[in-house]
């Protein structure tokens, strides 16, 4: 059997345990080893089955998972969403979908000391949506639009999912988190223009709330304190050159559970569920990211990236073909798999590939971030849609993917911005001399 076959074998051999419902983990570790052992025999596969683990587990530039999920965690108990809420809610007062576009900013926000779209899109959920249904806003529209809203994080630093992507395609952190500011933000502001298009054509949908007084709002913006001491030491404090990385994430976490105590927002209970909280999502992602090394390993030998890149080459497709192309794919594998999981499997493979028709690993990193967002509110397993329904079991999950579609739309602006306009990636790394 020739090496692509058995390449492609171990590729449907993946999807089939993926499908049957045994752990991602164990179906990349499991098709990995298999598929090295057929290549290059037993005792080569595991021993490479034995080193991987180890070496991921002694890698510094993965101890910044872990550090920026505590934070998070911290944050999420210490009552900053709901403050980042009522700031955000201030600024749009007066305006219809007001609260709506305040769950928007408030997750953009949060975003920044959180990285976590599954810990936003349940916080906010408790937070956003009892306020918009007791204003009279169509439940699945608000359900939507926090499902929506919580995918935010995927994107704007500090991401644990650029994180992940750096450590896979070897690619600076820094650049990367430099990289994604300009499109999250802009995301965010397509994501408002959704909701004044859906307050247009649906005004029943989204209410009018009353306008806050200007001591009102100011009492709510001194509220942002806390957001803006974590965003100085987890992102400013990398491009300002006090920390790298992991030292940045260190402080912050540090000094997020600093803010909690001073506070009273949080005791030491609260601090132990964060502590387990982050061991326990720590422990998973980690488990994944091992087995999505050792299937890499496997593909790497099969050479199919290098021939896959060479086929695009030969068969002269223009690059926003292929670029269409591996967007369908992420589409395609966001409606079964988590980000985590469609990142660690398809980036070895597409990578090359599209640097091959002259884009950067940067670039793909943001782009490949927002596919996954698509994916995170994509049916049938849209990930942050089922965290939503899990707190709200009267909205059914069909109604909230219906309340998702104005802002699947704005996903799909941003992709053709980035595929059109690349700089908008590479501005900011190159003003900061990255």
């Amino acid at each position: 059997m020739s090496v692509a076959a058995i390449g492609i074998l171990g590729v449907v051999l993946l999807l089939v345990l993926i499908f049957a419902r045994v752990p991602i983990a164990i179906a990349l570790a499991a098709s990995g080893l298999l598929g090295y052992a057929a290549l290059d025999g037993w005792p080569t596969a595991l021993k490479m089955f034995g080193t991987v683990p180890f070496q991921l587990a002694s890698a510094y530039s993965l101890s910044v998972v872990p550090l920026f999920i505590l934070m998070g965690a911290v944050a999420a108990r210490a009552n900053m969403a709901t403050e980042l809420f009522q700031a955000a809610n201030a600024v749009f007062s007066g305006m219809r979908g007001a609260l709506a576009n305040a769950t928007i900013g408030a997750c953009a926000l949060f975003g920044a000391i959180c990285g976590s779209s599954i810990a936003t899109a349940a916080t906010f959920s408790r937070v956003a949506i009892p306020e918009m249904r007791r204003h009279g806003y169509d439940p699945a529209f608000a359900a939507g639009a926090v499902a929506s809203a919580g995918t935010l994080d995927v994107l704007i630093p500090p991401s644990v999912l650029l994180a992940i992507y750096a450590i896979v395609a070897e690619q600076s952190l820094p650049k990367l988190y430099a990289a994604a500011f300009i499109p999250g933000f802009v995301l965010a502001g397509l994501y408002v223009l959704a909701v004044f298009a859906v307050a247009w054509r649906r005004p029943q949908w989204v209410p009018k709330v009353a306008a806050m007084q200007l001591g009102q709002r100011l009492r709510a913006a001194v509220g942002m304190w806390k957001l803006g001491v974590l965003f100085i030491f987890a992102v400013f404090g990398i491009y300002l050159g006090w920390f790298s990385p992991t030292e940045a994430a260190a402080v912050a976490a540090f000094v997020a559970i600093v803010i909690a105590f001073g506070t009273g927002a949080m005791g030491w209970r609260g601090l132990v569920e964060a502590i387990f909280e982050t061991v326990q999502t720590t422990a998973s992602l980690f488990f994944i990211v091992a087995g999505a090394f050792i299937f890499s390993r496997f593909i790497v030998l099969t050479r199919v990236p290098t021939e896959l890149a060479n086929w695009a080459e030969h068969m002269a497709l223009a690059p926003v073909w292929i670029l269409l192309g591996v967007a369908a794919l992420y589409v395609l594998l966001g409606t079964f798999l988590d980000e985590v999981s469609t990142i660690l499997i398809t980036v070895p493979v597409t990578l090359p590939l599209i640097l091959g028709i002259g884009y950067d690993g940067i670039w793909f990193g943001i782009f490949v971030t927002v596919m996954c967002t698509i994916g995170l509110i994509s049916p049938p397993t849209g990930m942050t849609v089922f965290v939503i329904q899990a707190q709200h079991p009267d909205i059914p999950v069909a109604r909230i993917y219906r309340g998702t579609l104005p802002f699947l739309a704005a996903d799909f602006v941003l992709v053709g911005i980035l595929i059109q306009w690349p700089a908008l990636v590479s501005w900011l790394p190159r003003v900061l001399g990255m």
